[in-house]
């Protein structure tokens, strides 16, 4: 505040000289009234110390602040100084600190047992190998399971490519017996059918029939009791066999089939009439009841 009070007393000063200044260029006094001015002045015009004063003053100013900046710096420094202690402090307290948990986790390993830091290794080690091992056999016993299930679906898979394989040339051997007209070949065929699928049923009964056709009664009758004795429900190898039966005239054995035949394949009935191996049954009342349907 007093630095403000100087500035505003220069500021003063100056601004009344340059009045006076203004005052002297605007008004041109003569020397009477210089000379009256003079006579009637009590005071002198100026003041011989006020320059010194306010240099003085200006110096105080001066060395305040440059005080002042020196107390500022004084405080920082103590504050930047205080910090680099500080830090220092927490550093030296963590050190300390982890030199400590260090200091107890050894002295708690010695306490359970473990003397040294490879112990602990290898304590890990064994818990580690153990894990693996298990995990390890564990998947090894899947894919031992996978590998099986794998091995047993490409056999499936390879047996049903045969089946499907033998199937396809039993068809074309069925559609090469139907439009063969010689029995010698048909049977044949029959046989190469066989080969593929022994037990089938239908090619037995059929070859039968080829045989009957060439008067081989005794290897029909086999033949039939080849396909009941895979199939006893299988109708048409009693139809096979009772016209074996009819042809060698065992008339009570034919019916006997006949009967069985219609029990299973009842669509036979309408064939009674016209197999030519049933024309010598055709005067017997029994066969004649059975084509009644009574």
């Amino acid at each position: 505040m007093r630095y403000y009070f100087y500035l505003l007393c220069i500021c003063f000063t100056l601004f009344l000289a340059s009045a006076n200044a203004a005052e002297q260029q605007t008004e041109a006094p003569s020397k009477q009234q210089e000379q009256q001015a003079l006579e009637q002045l009590k005071e002198p015009m100026y003041k011989p110390l006020m320059e010194r004063y306010i240099l003085d003053e200006l110096k105080a100013v001066r060395q305040d602040q440059q005080q002042l900046r020196e107390d500022v710096t004084k405080q920082v420094t103590h504050a930047q100084l205080d910090t680099a202690d500080r830090a220092l402090t927490y550093t030296t307290d963590t050190i300390n600190n982890v030199f400590f948990i260090i200091t107890a986790t050894a002295s708690i390993l010695v306490l359970v047992g473990w003397n040294s830091l490879r112990d602990v290794k290898n304590k890990v080690e064994d818990i580690v190998n153990t894990r693996v091992s298990v995990i390890t056999d564990e998947y090894e016993d899947r894919l031992k399971i996978l590998e099986e299930k794998l091995r047993v679906r490409s056999e499936e898979i390879l047996s049903n490519q045969e089946r499907i394989s033998i199937t396809n040339e039993v068809h074309s051997l069925w559609m090469r017996a139907n439009l063969e007209s010689d029995y010698a070949n048909k049977i044949e065929i029959f046989d190469e059918i066989l080969k593929r699928k022994p037990e089938d049923v239908e090619a037995i009964a059929y070859k039968a029939d080829a045989l009957l056709e060439i008067n081989q009664t005794a290897k029909a009758i086999d033949l039939c009791n080849q396909a009941i004795d895979i199939d006893s429900d299988y109708g048409y190898a009693y139809w096979q066999r009772a016209c074996a039966f009819a042809l060698i005239h065992e008339h009570a054995d034919a019916l006997a089939d006949i009967k069985m035949a219609l029990e299973y394949s009842p669509n036979l009935r309408n064939e009674l009439l016209h197999e030519s191996a049933f024309a010598s049954l055709h005067d017997n009342n029994s066969f004649n009841t059975i084509v009644a349907g009574e």
